[in-house]
């Protein structure tokens, strides 16, 4: 247990856990992917209908998580463990949505985020 929290960064996981959060609501705008994800999904009023509050939920621990994860990895000098750990998030990510029959443009924009906010964390760990 003490492998998890031994030289983790807290104030940069605790910082890009919520600057990551935050950046989804650019990521999923109309202004960046938004418009063209929401059809993939087939949301029929896009991004704007808003989502459940367990999904909203899950997704700021999964974000809490990798920014941990991440954190631990810089910590232990195991920078190419970020990508390998961020790629299989995003096949993880990619199959769940094609599976879920979901455009190939919504799939790639949901799992290529997960590298997205993994140069955030990543970021925010060499910079505090």
């Amino acid at each position: 247990m003490e492998a998890l929290v031994t030289n983790v960064n807290w104030l940069a996981v605790g910082l890009s856990t919520i600057v990551s959060y935050l950046f989804a609501s650019f990521w999923y705008s109309p202004t960046a992917f938004g418009g063209k994800w929401a059809a993939g999904l087939g949301l029929k009023d896009g991004a704007q209908g808003g989502f459940s509050m367990s999904a909203l939920v899950c997704q700021f621990f999964s974000t809490l998580l990798l920014a941990w994860i991440i954190s631990l990895a810089v910590a232990n000098d195991s920078i190419a463990f970020i990508f390998l750990i961020s790629l299989t998030i995003f096949f993880f990510v990619l199959t769940a949505n094609l599976m879920s029959d979901n455009s190939n443009y919504s799939s790639l924009v949901e799992a290529t985020f997960v590298f997205a906010i993994s140069l955030i964390m990543t970021a925010c760990n060499f910079l505090l």
